[in-house]
């Protein structure tokens, strides 16, 4: 009996064999799959205007012609914030900004239609729209709403438009 035990045992072993590994592609056939139904929005069919926010901070995208313009202001109080404006267009599966005056600080942020995140590393250009130790890096927004007008109504500390004319 023992011997026919342990034949059960070492062949049951035998079958089993390590779970094959998830390939990579299997997030995005995922994604794919979920915007197929329906159950997540499109990235690449939603309009990117629209007010976003995170606590204080807030950033507006409105058209502007064939282009859009973008404002952000990010408020840590006591001298420390950030004032930013320019202008945006998408960019593959992110949105290229063009911020300052000059347009001197550039780089493109990630876009998924509800939310948009700003890198953690920027260029030295980008320095130069804040004061003391606050930072646009990092940054990261939730669309508040597509309404253009709430956009062009966003203001900030000193109640000067966003993304006004």
């Amino acid at each position: 009996m023992r011997g026919a035990a342990l034949a059960l045992l070492l062949g049951l072993a035998a079958c089993g064999g390590p779970a094959p590994a998830p390939s990579a592609g299997t997030a995005v056939d995922l994604e794919n799959a979920a915007i197929q139904r329906g159950l997540v929005r499109d990235p690449k069919d939603v309009s990117i205007a629209g007010a976003y926010a995170r606590g204080p901070d807030r950033l507006c995208i409105v058209p502007a012609g064939a282009a859009h313009r973008i404002g952000i202001v990010i408020d840590y109080g006591e001298g420390n914030g950030c004032r930013a404006t320019g202008s945006v267009r998408r960019d593959g599966e992110g949105l290229a900004l063009a911020l300052g005056a000059e347009g001197g600080c550039r780089f493109t942020a990630r876009f998924d239609g509800d939310h948009l995140a700003l890198p953690g590393a920027l260029p030295k250009a980008c320095a130069q729209l804040c004061t003391g130790r606050a930072a646009l890096a990092g940054a990261q927004f939730a669309r508040l709403g597509e309404s253009v007008p709430e956009a062009q109504a966003m203001r900030d500390a000193e109640g000067h438009a966003l993304c006004g004319e």
